[in-house]
C-alpha cells in the first residue's frame, strides 16, 4: 500500500527542524548520520506497514536550517517530539544520529522507548577526537579529511569521507553498490553547498555522556556492520557492554552504513527489537 509522506518543519532555537512522517502505529524515528541527510533512511519506509516513520534532518543538513548559533542536537530531536505529540518513541539513529539518541535517552528518557545506534556510541564518541580514533587507517582518513576542509577543496573531502562512511577500509569504493555509492554522493553534495558554505557553529556535545549512557534504562541495540572501521565497531560494542539492556547486532557483508547496503537484514532487527517493545 502506498503511504502519503507528510512533510513539515518544527521551529527551534535560532531556526526549525525539517521531518516527513508516514504510516500508523507506534512511532519510530530515524535519525541520519553526519552529512547525510533523511533520504538515507528510504529504505526503512517498509517499516510504515506497522508503524508511524518520522525522520529528521538535523540542523546544518537537508531541508534544515543552517546553524547561526550554538546548539545541541538531542534538544532538537526532543523539540521536534514534543511538538509532534511523540513519545516515548524508539530512536533509530547512525553515527551522528546515532549518538544523539542516545544523547537524547540520556537528557530526556521520558520522550524514548528503546534506542538502536548504528556505528557509534555515545556523543562524545561522535567526535573527532584521538582519544577515541585510535586505528591508523581512521586517523589517516580523518587527517584527509581536515586537509580536504582546510583546502576548500569539496571534491577531496567527499572521497575522503566516503572511504570513512561508506566503503570503510577493508574494500575499494568500487565494491560498494553504485546506487549506494550515487545516494550518498548526492546528499554530501546538498549538504555542502546548502550549508557547510554558508559555515556556523558546530554541535555542543552531551556532558559525560560515555559515562552517563550507563544510565539509560531502555533497550539499546549497537548495530555495527562487519567490515566498519576497528574503531566504529568498538565503540558499539563497548556501548553495548555499558548500558544495562543492550544487545549487539553485527551485519556481514556491510560496513558503516549497513541500512543502505544490507537493508533487508538491517530492517529485520528493526523489526525484531520493536515487536519487544
Amino acid at each position: 500500500m502506498t503511504r502519503t509522506i507528510a512533510n513539515g518543519a518544527v521551529p527551534v532555537d535560532g531556526g526549525h527542524i525539517a521531518y516527513d512522517r508516514t504510516g500508523d502505529g507506534p512511532p519510530v524515528v530515524f535519525l541520519h548520520g553526519g552529512a547525510m541527510d533523511r533520504r538515507m533512511w528510504d529504505p526503512q519506509l517498509t517499516l510504515t506497514d506497522t508503524h508511524t516513520v518520522v525522520r529528521l534532518d538535523a540542523r546544518g543538513h537537508g531541508a534544515s536550517s543552517t546553524p547561526s548559533a550554538p546548539f545541541r542536537h538531542y534538544d532538537d530531536v526532543a523539540d521536534v517530539l514534543r511538538a509532534l505529540r511523540l513519545g516515548p518513541v524508539a530512536l533509530v539513529g547512525l553515527s551522528m544520529g546515532g549518538a544523539a539518541a542516545l544523547d537524547t535517552a540520556i537528557a530526556y528518557p521520558d520522550l524514548v522507548s528503546a534506542v538502536v545506534a548504528c556505528g557509534t556510541g555515545a556523543s562524545s564518541a561522535a567526535a573527532v577526537d584521538e582519544h577515541l580514533f585510535r586505528d591508523p587507517w581512521t586517523q589517516g582518513r580523518l587527517a584527509a579529511l581536515a586537509a580536504a576542509a582546510t583546502a576548500f577543496d569539496p571534491h577531496a573531502w567527499t572521497e575522503a569521507f566516503l572511504e570513512i562512511g561508506l566503503s570503510g577500509p577493508y574494500r575499494p569504493l568500487s565494491d560498494v553498490d553504485p546506487d549506494v555509492v550515487a545516494r550518498c554522493r548526492e546528499m554530501i553534495a546538498h549538504t555542502l553547498t546548502t550549508h557547510v558554505v554558508h559555515g556556523g557553529p558546530p554541535p555542543s556535545a552531551l556532558p559525560d555522556a560515555a559515562a552517563r549512557a550507563a544510565g539509560i534504562a531502555v533497550p539499546v541495540l549497537g548495530v555495527t556492520g562487519a567490515i566498519d572501521s576497528p574503531d566504529h565497531v568498538r565503540m558499539v560494542r563497548e556501548l553495548v557492554e555499558t548500558v544495562p539492556h543492550g544487545q549487539l547486532a553485527v551485519v556481514e557483508n556491510a560496513a558503516h552504513m549497513p541500512n543502505l547496503e544490507q537493508p533487508d537484514v538491517f530492517n529485520a532487527l528493526l523489526r525484531r527489537l520493536l515487536d519487544r517493545i
